[in-house]
């Protein structure tokens, strides 16, 4: 079973004190403004009462440990240190509305597990089993937990080093980028109809749908192909020599045969790491110059002209270079614990490893998590007494 999905069964949660009504304004003295004048004024809210750490935030009334208590004697009281020592443990921060959910749902659990205990399935050898298991799903993520507290520690030192090594990925330009499609758009024309056998019947409304275009031949894609990319080494060339880059986009998607598609090609606030792998080297251009011709096979010509570049400060990009080298050291801890490598399953048990990308068998369903379901607590109830 999940481990939120457990706790949240077996935890006490806090009910909120309702607030005292507000006391009645005083009588303004002589002299002072009407309440009409201050009419305009906002009225602050009432300030909520102070909720002591001894002081009862969850009271479930007609239940209690003790059986011989009756009447109003008979509750079960859990005070604000009780709850924030629970809550703080499952979940720290827990905001308000999961608190409230939280003590609805205890109220519940609490009777319900006093009754279970009562007919004893707490003593069969599935509850046992869950426990065990719910206990290594907690004590798994807790230390999962302690292992990102771990590589949060991250000192100003190495996050310095760290920068110094990494200088260049905090480099930050604004380029402009010219895009050459790959090919021409083809025009073909449509294959005429075949012509009507002889003797048959014409009619004013013909029933005859329209001939399909036809496909460009493979003669075509590669001439067209090839005059993109010629004429990607040409605006390449021009804008070597200062030409402006939107006009030059115009013109690259006029020829492919859109003109409409032109975007515009000044880029503000490139990083390396926000750049196409293959496209990261511009980066490394200086102020006007301009890039060779980058080709994707499957995407189309690009061309980088840089404008400006500066290194963004330290102080700057501290944070961003925490939350790197705590995700590295995190990933690092926890990656012995996750490889599988060395898990040698019995195949004629389980089943041979199926790609998780496939789909289940016909009449599988695909797996789910594991979660408490109450109607397997009496089913492992009904079979352990048929043991008996």
């Amino acid at each position: 079973m999940r481990y939120h999905r457990l706790v949240y069964l077996l935890l006490v949660s806090l009910l909120y004190g309702q607030a005292a009504p507000p006391t009645p304004p005083a009588a303004p003295p002589a002299g002072a403004t009407s309440p009409a004048q201050n009419a305009s004024a906002p009225t602050p809210p009432p300030t909520p009462p102070e909720v002591k750490p001894d002081d009862p935030v969850v009271t479930i009334k007609g239940f209690c440990a003790d059986p011989s208590q009756q009447g109003d004697s008979c509750q079960t009281v859990i005070s604000r240190a009780q709850f924030d020592r629970l809550a703080d443990a499952l979940q720290p921060n827990m905001s308000p509305p999961i608190r409230r959910q939280l003590a609805t749902r205890y109220a519940s659990a609490l009777r319900m597990s006093a009754v279970a205990e009562k007919r004893g399935l707490d003593k069969t050898p599935a509850f046992e089993e869950k426990m065990r298991f719910a206990r290594l799903q907690i004590l798994a993520q807790s230390l999962s937990v302690a292992l990102q507290e771990d590589s949060n520690k991250i000192s100003d030192e190495d996050i310095a080093d760290y920068y110094k090594k990494n200088e260049a990925n905090y480099e930050q330009a604004t380029l402009m980028r010219i895009f050459i499609p790959r090919a021409k758009q083809i025009t073909t024309v449509p294959a005429k109809p075949a012509a009507a056998a002889t003797g048959a019947k014409t009619t004013a409304k013909s029933t005859t749908k329209p001939a399909a275009p036809a496909q460009p031949t493979e003669a075509q894609k590669k001439a067209s192909e090839e005059a993109m990319t010629k004429l990607a080494t040409t605006i390449r060339a021009r804008a070597a020599k200062g030409e402006d880059t939107d006009t030059l986009q115009k013109e690259a998607f006029a020829a492919a045969g859109m003109p409409s598609n032109a975007v515009n090609t000044k880029m503000e606030k490139v990083r390396r790491n926000t750049l196409p792998p293959d496209q990261q080297s511009v980066m490394d251009l200086k102020p006007g110059e301009v890039s060779q011709v980058i080709d994707q096979p499957n995407g189309g010509h690009y061309i980088y002209k840089m404008v400006s570049k500066e290194t963004l400060a330290l102080d700057a990009v501290s944070p961003e270079i925490k939350r790197t080298l705590s995700s590295q050291r995190y990933r690092d801890a926890i990656q012995g614990f996750q490889n599988t490598s060395d898990v040698q399953l019995n195949e004629a048990y389980f089943g041979p490893a199926r790609n998780p990308m496939m789909p289940p068998p016909r009449g599988v369903r695909p797996q789910q998590p594991i979660e408490h379901n109450p109607a397997e607590d009496n089913k492992d109830k009904d079979n352990d007494n048929d043991k008996n």
